[in-house]
Parts: structure tokens; sequence; C-alpha cells
């Protein structure tokens, strides 16, 4: 079954790239189907490929794809105080032909105030700067907000302008700067969210 779906996945990156982008009028957001195999490897492949970009062959010798599998079941785990939700960003025409993610989280800071966490997102390249990333943030605020959340962050590498841009366009600031246990420094964006 893991062969299938990480074929699958292959199959999906490589017919995305050979594909034009078309923007977001062909995409659509789905939730992700915690029992379909190569959802799950396409978003576990994306974490992965993301902490390569982001830690560069740091993050693929630390992070590997068997590690990010083991942690986004953790995230999803329905006995966790808040289990993670990932959307999907599809074809309009093909809800198997994904082309990125967002995993949303609940999460605490160490005075136990709770906030909405953007744990990863991850578009495949051919996709980027066609709005896909923009879908999956607005998604993923709007279901932080209706969880009664009145801050939304992420976290990402210094290094990460694209995202740090990203973020800042839609409001978010850059509050804190830290070292990760990696020693990449990073930064953690956050936005006040109106109450729904």
């Amino acid at each position: 079954m893991q062969a299938v779906a990480t074929d699958r996945f292959r199959h999906t990156l490589s017919y995305n790239r050979a594909m034009t982008s078309t923007g977001t009028d062909s995409f659509v957001l789905r939730d992700l189907n915690e029992d379909d195999a190569a959802d799950l490897e396409w978003v576990a492949t994306g974490m992965h490929l993301t902490l390569v970009e982001v830690e560069g062959e740091k993050g693929r010798q630390e992070y590997p794809i068997a590690w990010t599998r083991t942690r986004l079941r953790e995230l999803l785990e329905p006995a966790r105080p808040h289990p993670a939700h990932v959307y999907l960003a599809v074809a309009k025409d093909d809800p198997t032909r994904i082309v990125g993610h967002t995993i949303l989280r609940i999460n605490a800071m160490p005075d136990g105030l709770l906030y909405g966490l953007v744990s990863t997102t991850y578009v495949d390249p051919a996709h980027r700067r066609s709005g896909i990333a923009d879908l999956l943030l607005e998604r993923g605020e709007a279901w932080i907000r209706e969880r009664g959340m009145l801050e939304a962050a992420t976290w990402t590498s210094a290094t990460n302008l694209r995202l740090v841009r990203l973020y800042e366009k839609h409001g978010y600031a850059v509050t804190e700067r830290a070292p990760h246990d990696s020693g990449t420094m990073m930064v953690r964006l956050t936005k006040a969210l109106e109450a729904t």
C-alpha cells in the first residue's frame, strides 16, 4: 500500500510539473481523507520537502520521510487535546490531484494561552505564485477563527523570505526570533484575528 501511495505522489508531482499553472480558478480546497494512504503520503512528503527547503541538507538528514509520516499521524491522533486539521488544494476536475496542503493546529503558549498555528504549508513548485498558498492561508485563518482563537501564528526560518512576505501580505508581523534546536534562526509571525 505504501509503494502505491508513493508512486501516486510521484505521478501527481510529475503531472503537475507538466501543466501550465492556471491560477486558483482551477483548484479547490478539501479536507484530508485520513483513510486515504495517497493523501497521507502527499502531506508527509510535502512536510519533508518543506523541512528540506527551510533547513537544507540538515533538514533532509534530521527529518527523513519516515519521521514526517510518523509526525503527521501523531498530529492527527484523535486522542490529542487538539488534533491537527489538514486542507488540501486539489484540481477542480480531479480531487485526487493534490497541489498543496496546510496543517493547522491549536497550540498553547508557555502561559497556557491558546492560539491557532499554521504548522506547515507546502505547494508543489509548479503551482507556486498562483494564489494557492493565499487560499490555504485564508482557509486556515477561517478554521482558526471557527475555534474561537484570537491569534494565528506560524514559525519559519528567518531566511524563508517568500513565506515571510506571504504572511506579511496577509497582515502578519514578525513578533519573535529564536534559534531552533537544529541551530537554524527562526521567526514567529503572528496576526490578531477578529472573533466570529
